[in-house]
């Protein structure tokens, strides 16, 4: 079957520090959802907006287009889990570098 059998679509927790100074990923909480990873965004915890911040600066620091990321659970929460549908192979190295950061 080849190269299409590649393993994709993968998921991150992540914690969301909404309202900061600016857009920032890296490091590591320990979160219900496991180890996640943390996303601080200028945008309000309002009307989703801080979520979507946090999509498009996962998506940016993961090396991957926006929508290729999509909010799996916890629309109203500090604590989220993203799927990102990407080759695993091709992100798990970035990711882990963000979590030490």
């Amino acid at each position: 079957m080849g190269k299409r059998d590649e393993p994709s679509g993968f998921s991150v927790p992540v914690r969301v520090r909404p309202g900061a100074g600016r857009t920032r990923v890296g490091g590591r909480y320990a979160g219900p959802h496991g180890p996640a990873l943390i996303v601080a965004v200028g945008a309000p915890a309002v009307d989703g907006k801080a979520t979507e911040a946090v999509r498009r600066a996962l998506a940016d620091a993961l090396g991957v287009r926006a929508a290729a990321v999509t909010l799996r659970i916890g629309a109203t929460s500090r604590d989220k889990v993203f799927t990102v549908d990407a080759p695993a192979a091709g992100v798990a190295a970035r990711l882990t570098e963000l979590l030490s950061a």
